[in-house]
């Protein structure tokens, strides 16, 4: 698990910086300022809210939800899309940024690149091995549509999938409970509250 938030951290980092980038440029500027923010000597609420920030402005929030949400999401009415996008983008940003704020200053290296079309490039990285952990081989899908703005859709690391596996708990969720949205809902908002 620990391995996993790490590399979301490393997912949220720095739009601020996206104008005109390839998509590797993109990633390894994103890393840069997720590592700038947990090597800093603040709070770990401070921490956390950097590391809010960096999510905002660098992953497609929007995109992972609806992905993760599944066909349900057809199913879906205007609010009920609503409710469930804030209550994901809660979710989202408290899961990875809480867990990420124990680490200090993880060192992602970018090592290559495919563009698989003009919508999407694979970004392949590697988490650095210290004495605590070895390396692991992330690998970033960015949404390059708009190459003013690339956005973080997923991480693959080590050839799992953080937005598949993300899709496959919420779908357990609602298969459970005869597909009501209502106690997925309860779920995203009981684990934000906590």
């Amino acid at each position: 698990m620990k391995k996993l938030f790490i590399i979301l951290l490393i997912l949220n980092l720095n739009g601020s910086f996206a104008k005109a980038l390839e998509a590797d440029v993109f990633v390894q500027k994103t890393v840069n300022r997720a590592s700038d923010v947990l090597s800093k000597n603040i709070s770990k609420e401070d921490k956390i809210n950097g590391l809010k920030t960096i999510a905002k402005e660098t992953v497609d929030i929007r995109g992972v939800g609806f992905y993760s949400l599944g066909s349900i999401r057809k199913n879906l009415d205007k609010n009920q899309k609503e409710i469930y996008l804030n209550l994901f983008e809660g979710y989202f940003l408290k899961s990875f940024s809480s867990r990420l704020s124990e680490y200090t200053n993880p060192k992602i290296d970018v090592v290559g690149k495919k563009v698989l079309n003009k919508n999407y490039t694979i970004v392949n990285s590697l988490l650095v091995a210290t004495s605590e952990r070895p390396e692991i081989k992330i690998d970033w899908r960015i949404y390059t549509k708009d190459s003013e703005n690339p956005l973080i859709r997923d991480l693959i690391i080590e050839g799992l999938s953080l937005a598949r596996t993300q899709k496959e708990e919420f779908a357990s969720i609602l298969n459970s409970n005869d597909n009501n949205i209502n106690v997925l809902f309860k779920t995203l908002e009981e684990f934000s509250k906590n």
